[in-house]
């Protein structure tokens, strides 16, 4: 660089940025082991965005799997609840149907051959049968005759005054009553007894 000759202010002020400008060797020196690790730790960063980005396409991958499992699960539990709907009194409507044919059966006997005595029996039968059947499928019959009045199982038909009974008590049944599994399917029709 040429100098002129001038003011010695001026010289200072060019020293001065001549050696802002050049770096010192022993600068040099320092700034490259810092330059080596900035360069391992972005090797190092890139490493591991790679790492979480293949583990977020591992999970990415597993959640939409599950969502398909989860979905095929609906599926099937709509399909089997339709077929339960649809065939949840097969097992009772075969063993209704041998009450049904016990019935039938009742009604081919020659009329002028069989005896009242012989219908009778074939009925009384046919009734065991049935109730066997209604025990089975927890069908619970309700005849509360004698027993005090319960709103929630009987339904009262009337009123009448009895020297014999409680007050409130069932002193005839009309119409049994029956519960499935505790729900009350029918009440019983009773008349309820009060004091004269």
């Amino acid at each position: 660089m040429i100098r002129k000759k001038g003011n010695p202010f001026e010289e200072s002020i060019e020293m001065k940025v001549e050696q802002e400008v050049v770096p010192d060797q022993d600068q040099v020196k320092s700034a490259a082991p810092a330059a080596g690790i900035v360069d391992d730790e972005l090797q190092e960063m890139t490493l591991a965005l790679t790492a979480a980005e293949q583990e977020l396409a591992l999970h990415r991958d597993a959640m939409l799997r599950m969502q398909a499992e989860m979905e095929n699960l609906r599926k099937r539990l709509i399909r089997d609840l339709e077929k339960s709907r649809r065939f949840a009194l097969e097992r009772i409507m075969k063993d209704l149907l041998q009450v049904r044919d016990s019935m039938d059966r009742g009604l081919e006997i020659d009329a002028e051959s069989t005896t009242a005595t012989a219908l009778l029996e074939g009925q009384a039968l046919t009734q065991k049968m049935l109730a066997k059947v209604m025990k089975d499928h927890d069908l619970e019959l309700i005849d509360p005759l004698g027993e005090a009045f319960n709103p929630e199982f009987h339904e009262a038909v009337t009123v009448q005054p009895s020297a014999e009974l409680e007050e409130n008590s069932v002193m005839e049944v009309l119409q049994k009553g029956y519960k499935l599994h505790d729900r009350l399917i029918r009440p019983a029709m009773v008349v309820v007894s009060r004091k004269p």
